[in-house]
């Protein structure tokens, strides 16, 4: 995996994150964001919703103190390589991606100059998060949609190109509530990824160097397959079932954190 050694931090929901109490997981964001000084552009590409769900975020920073919160719309490609909607992403400290339909996000904003903008400042150390669909899109490979509650099968999930924010893993979100165990295995045995991470709803991971926190109501399932000793992948029809054995699998609840390069879960004394 990528060392992601002097670059900003990730802040990656399961999505259905607390918007109205305590915002445990939104006021985590701020924070690494710079606090009430931070300035945060929420990006709505993925939501059929851009309005609505844009103008949703904007009320909760300000009610968390941000005084400079903007919405960058891309409801067309082209939208991508709007000046305006650069200089938005040049001045910002802390980027948020919506939930929604995470190809949205590859289809209207990957490979284009916005994609590069936010690349480039998430390496000058600015904070990039996202939800649910914004959480999904963090790897170079993504889950574009799949069947919850299945056993692990070839069929049981569709890949392609995610916006690779954290190089090397598969991402699923909503994992407890859906059932997903099963679609995170099959997407990981049909990648080169090796760890893999199912983030429950109102539970995020936050991305700090080589290293994760967990924070929020539920729990991170990691499933490490580096240690797999036995699949049988090659040969497989799509809808026949897969077999994959030495798997390793941790629960990492709030507070819990997590080494990517050791691939270790880091206890406290």
């Amino acid at each position: 995996m990528e060392s992601s050694q002097n670059r900003g931090q990730l802040v990656i929901i399961g999505g259905a994150e607390d918007k109205e109490g305590d915002c445990i997981i939104l006021r985590e964001f701020v924070r690494c964001a710079g606090g009430v000084n931070a300035r945060i552009a929420v990006l709505t590409a993925a939501t059929s919703l851009p309005g609505e769900v844009g103008n949703q975020y904007i009320r909760i920073f300000e009610r968390l103190g941000v005084e400079e919160v903007c919405v960058i719309d891309t409801e067309y490609r082209e939208d991508s390589e709007h000046p305006d909607n650069i200089e938005k992403a040049e001045k910002a400290t802390g980027i948020f991606f919506t939930g929604g339909d995470q190809a949205r996000i590859t289809d209207l904003i990957k490979d284009t100059k916005l994609d590069r903008v936010i690349h480039r400042r998430y390496a000058e150390g600015i904070v990039v998060g996202g939800t649910s669909a914004g959480a999904a899109m963090m790897p170079d490979m993504m889950i574009v949609e799949g069947k919850s509650e299945t056993n692990p099968s070839v069929d049981a999930v569709e890949m392609g190109p995610g916006m690779g924010f954290l190089p090397g893993v598969v991402v699923d979100q909503h994992f407890a509530q859906r059932g997903r165990l099963g679609r995170l295995i099959s997407a990981l045995v049909q990648q080169p990824a090796v760890l893999g991470f199912g983030i429950d709803e109102d539970t995020s991971v936050i991305v700090t160097g080589d290293e994760f926190e967990v924070i929020g109501q539920g729990a991170v399932t990691v499933v490490d397959e580096s240690g797999a000793t036995h699949n049988n992948l090659e040969g497989l029809l799509k809808d026949e079932p897969l077999a994959v054995c030495g798997v390793k699998l941790h629960i990492l609840p709030h507070g819990y954190r997590f080494n990517l390069k050791t691939r270790q879960p880091i206890i406290a004394a």
